[in-house]
Formats: structure tokens, sequence, C-alpha cells
């Protein structure tokens, strides 16, 4: 999910870029930006999932003071719940594609406002016997102008059931 609105900032843009180890001057350096088709700072191409930590409701941000549900299986004690979407939310799925489609550059200064609906969904037949329940979110940034910017499809998948623990083969010697 999305915050709702999201400024795009300079220093934002540059700590993303240094995260994820991209040099690109475009990334920070004005002058360099002035001399690209751009014609300033952009950002890179997944930068609009930095939205996410601008939503007070994010369910993987660190809240202070209350228990994070963090990465692991069940860290500081608190236990996934079912329902959602369909990775990363704790009901069981995996985040399994992320795509962007950039209408024109995403710029310092821009401040996006973002619109999430559900996508397509599907199902497939697995490999060990189950079925794959695919779901699509989809996510609109536009500028403060109304513009679209940037759309992000999402596609999270889990089993229909709960996959059996199989049972560990004993090696042999």
């Amino acid at each position: 999910m999305a915050a709702k609105t999201f400024p795009v900032e300079a220093g934002h843009i540059m700590m993303f870029a240094r995260s994820i180890g991209d040099p690109n001057p475009v990334y920070y350096d004005a002058e360099a930006g002035k001399k690209t088709e751009a014609g300033g700072i952009i950002a890179p191409p997944t930068f609009v999932q930095a939205s996410a930590q601008f939503d007070p409701d994010y369910g993987l941000r660190p809240k202070i003071g209350q228990p994070w549900f963090g990465s692991g299986k069940n860290p500081t004690g608190i236990v996934r719940t079912g329902g959602g979407g369909g990775g990363g939310g704790g009901g069981g799925g995996l985040h399994a594609e992320q795509h962007y489609e950039y209408h024109r550059p995403l710029r310092a200064g821009d401040v996006l406002t973002a619109t999430t609906t559900p996508g397509k969904t599907w199902e497939k037949q697995g490999r060990r016997g189950g079925t794959l329940m695919f779901s699509e979110s989809v996510t609109e940034y536009r500028n403060q102008d109304g513009e679209l910017v940037v759309t992000a499809r999402s596609v999270g998948v889990r089993p229909s059931k709960p996959v059996e623990q199989q049972p560990k083969k004993e090696e042999t010697a």
C-alpha cells in the first residue's frame, strides 16, 4: 500500500540511490542532471516503492514504542495474521513480481498522490499438486498537476491451501 501523498525530495533520491548502490550522478548532481534529456535530478526506477514509508499504517514499517512485525518468522512475538494481499503482509503469501511503467521522469520537487486498486487475479497449478492464487495490485502515482507519472503493478502469490510439511529425508552414509 502506498501513502496518499508522497513528496519527492532531492535528498531522498540521493539516499535511495546510495542504498541500492547506484552511483549515477543524475540521482544527486544537479549539473549532471541538467545535461540529460530529463533536465535535472530524477529518481531511480524503483523509487516510488519508498512511498510505503510515508504511510503510517504500512505493516512492515517500524513504529516507535510498538512491537514490529519485521521479516522473521515471529519476530518480537508478533504472530502473523491472514488476509491482505499476496505478499509480505503476513498472510502466507509471497511477493512474486513488481513492474514499473514510467510515463515521464520522476523529478525532485514532485509531490505524488498514489491510488491503489486491485488488478487481475488468476490461478495456476503448482508443481507440487496445489493451486497457486495470483493477485495483482495497481498503484498509479500522479504529480501535483494531476499528470500520471508512474504505474506500479505488484503481483503476489499464495497457495490455495497451506502446503503440508514434507518429512525430512534421512541421510544415508
